[in-house]
């Protein structure tokens, strides 16, 4: 089975490539031409993740999935959530997303943090969602050189370690992305 993904996060598509079994492979927004950047305008990473599920497969007419993650802080209601890849700012980077939140929480005590991720698929014409979410909290410092975003400040629950600290499999077994991956992996088993 092929299927588009629709995102260019390079580091997304390793992450949950690496996932799938054999018989499922991605096709990237590059081999179907679509160059374009996809409107992220809703509020809800739910929301989000349809949103652009719902592009390609209009514009294209292409079986697809999306995800859209976000990083919800309690101490800051939620934040960043949606916002996340751009929290500093359009032009920011992740260091500066970290510095950012760090700055954010400064001494707060609540460093309690989740990552979710919603995966939208469609397939044959329906659209079903798989959710992911990776309870934790928010590090006072940078630890770790291994994943991306805000891994090397998120602690996962039961861990000492950061995501930054964990190698990309063990990642995959315990984070947001890996949780909503396993639930869209064990759906297209059944399809």
């Amino acid at each position: 089975m092929q299927l588009v993904f629709a995102s260019n996060n390079i580091n997304k598509i390793l992450e949950i490539q690496s996932m799938l079994p054999k018989s499922i492979q991605i096709i990237s927004l590059d081999e179907i031409n679509c160059f374009e950047e996809i409107p992220e305008t809703s509020n809800t990473i739910e929301g989000n993740a349809k949103i652009k599920a719902d592009y390609i497969t209009s514009k294209y007419g292409l079986d697809c999935f999306a995800d859209d993650t976000g990083l919800e802080v309690e101490a800051l209601n939620g934040e960043p959530g949606v916002y996340s890849a751009r929290y500093a700012g359009e032009q920011c980077n992740s260091q500066d997303n970290m510095n950012k939140l760090l700055a954010a929480l400064d001494n707060n005590p609540n460093r309690n943090a989740q990552f979710k991720t919603v995966i939208a698929l469609n397939l044959n014409g329906e659209q079903h969602l798989f959710t992911g979410i990776a309870k934790g909290k928010i590090t006072i410092e940078k630890s770790g050189n291994e994943g991306f975003g805000y891994d090397p400040i998120f602690q996962p629950l039961g861990f000492s370690e950061t995501f930054a600290e964990l190698s990309l499999e063990q990642k995959n077994q315990i984070s947001h992305r890996g949780k909503a991956t396993k639930k869209l992996i064990d759906f297209l088993k059944i399809k």
